[in-house]
């Protein structure tokens, strides 16, 4: 730069062009006003440790590209710590008292002579009154499929999908080779996985739309147990972890199908030219299952309100979005999804009343903060442990209230409260007996919105 005045009028001039260009990568990359589609990939039991942009040890390569390329929120939250509740809350953007599947049946888990408190009756299925993201989005064109597990009844054409693919009542597979058995998937060679079969009908349904806006959850049985994968791709994720466990080569080998799965996706949207309009999204319904996966940092796993059980992945790709971000101080919850499929649709909610969730559009693509507010979940019910890790229960009846950074949850069987700081989100130190006023306040705040929501409660069994 010491050529002389010329030179470093040009330097500056080419600072402002790339400060210039800069400002501009810093916008959403796409603001047309076309309805987007929305491609959802569900993923069953997948970790929020469990994809390698994360920490993970099992290789996620096609997840961490839609990590890199869009927006990665890491404080999001499914609604409950099991498949049924969790799934019934995304699907309808209501909160569990809304539609009442607290958890996979039945509530009262375990011997009855160790449990000390009656749990309420918990709904196996979503009802005819409740509204899913598909009848929600048919008032603004979209077509719509669901592909994969349901979990939530019978079949998901009953709430409003036009497609449905092997989904119903069960909530894993018998297995994850070829032949399954599942409803409306043509069977294919033996051997042939089962998330290969169902990103094959996505496709399908994909090129089938053209230019109508569709809506497609890919719902994956993966990784659910059983934990089971082809030879050839146990004998690949030998030979990538040699010093893994065989249980867990063949856990990050059922990852990979999920992860091959998002590649031969986005693959599809980029090569037909359509990823200024359309939206991946892909999440989990709950933690992973402790066992099969490690979730640390995070306490616990699947069945518990503990973050472990709780956080899961969630990343949005597309055009729309400036890509690379990483967003981490705004909790999330998977009841969201619905207000934020109905913004983009430029729809109003269902008739019967208004959603639970919030819209995350000014989040992720004017990359504005979201208000403050709390976030609850509500699982009246057991769920039996591991004697090895947990003694009888994995979990008791528990509520549990977030606020920022501070997380009460409140056990009604021991009647315990525990509060937990969740920059540090580990929750290995409950600082309860330390802050009790903010305890209280958060209590009062959790119990009201319980009462508010007319929540069923757990009893105390009358005596003899």
């Amino acid at each position: 730069m010491k050529g002389g005045a010329v030179i470093r009028i040009q330097h500056w001039l080419w600072l402002i062009v790339l400060g210039t260009l800069a400002g501009c990568a810093q916008l959403p990359r796409n603001e047309s006003s076309t309805p987007p589609s929305i491609i959802l990939v569900l993923a069953d039991d997948l970790g929020w440790a469990d994809i390698s942009c994360q920490g993970s040890a099992w290789e996620t390569p096609s997840i961490d590209r839609l990590a890199a390329e869009g927006v990665r929120l890491t404080r999001a939250y499914s609604n409950g710590p099991n498949c049924a509740p969790s799934r019934a809350c995304l699907m309808t953007g209501l909160d569990v008292a809304a539609h009442g599947v607290f958890t996979v049946a039945p509530a009262a888990r375990g011997k009855a002579e160790n449990r000390k408190l009656v749990p309420p009756k918990t709904r196996r299925t979503l009802q005819d009154t409740d509204v899913s993201i598909a009848e929600m989005l048919k008032s603004s064109g979209y077509r719509s499929a669901h592909i994969g597990k349901w979990h939530l009844g019978d079949d998901p054409s009953s709430q409003g999908f036009d497609v449905s693919i092997a989904g119903d009542r069960r909530g894993h597979p018998k297995t994850h080779l070829a032949p399954w058995k599942l409803p409306n998937l043509p069977e294919q060679a033996d051997g042939t996985e089962l998330a290969d079969a169902l990103t094959d009908h996505a496709i399908d349904f994909i090129r089938e739309c053209g230019d109508q806006p569709y809506l497609l959850v890919l719902s994956h049985y993966a990784v659910h147990t059983p934990v089971q994968v082809s030879d050839e791709a146990l004998n690949r994720w030998q030979k990538r972890l040699p010093g893994a466990t065989r249980r867990q080569q063949k856990y990050a080998a059922l990852v990979d199908s999920v992860d091959r799965s998002v590649a031969r996706l986005m693959q599809q949207v980029e090569s037909s030219g359509k990823s200024d309009d359309t939206v991946i999204i892909f999440t989990s319904d709950n933690g992973g299952l402790e066992g099969f996966t490690d979730n640390g940092p995070l306490r616990g796993g699947k069945g518990m309100l503990y973050e472990g059980g709780i956080r899961v992945p969630l990343i949005f790709w597309g055009d729309r979005f400036s890509g690379g971000r990483v967003v981490e101080g705004n909790p999330v919850q998977l009841t969201d999804l619905a207000p934020t499929f109905l913004e983009w649709a430029k729809t109003n909610p269902p008739a019967s009343g208004s959603l639970n969730g919030a819209s995350l559009v000014q989040l992720l693509e004017e990359e504005r903060d979201l208000p403050p507010r709390d976030l609850y979940w509500h699982f009246p019910a057991y769920l039996s442990g591991s004697a090895k890790r947990h003694g009888l229960w994995r979990t008791t009846p528990v509520s549990a209230i977030m606020n920022g950074d501070d997380k009460l949850m409140e056990f009604y069987e021991s009647e315990e409260l525990q509060l937990y700081d969740l920059s540090v989100m580990t929750e290995e130190e409950d600082f309860s007996e330390f802050e009790p006023q903010k305890v209280m306040d958060l209590q009062n705040r959790l119990e009201r919105w319980l009462r508010n929501r007319k929540m069923p409660m757990p009893t105390r069994p009358e005596g003899p």
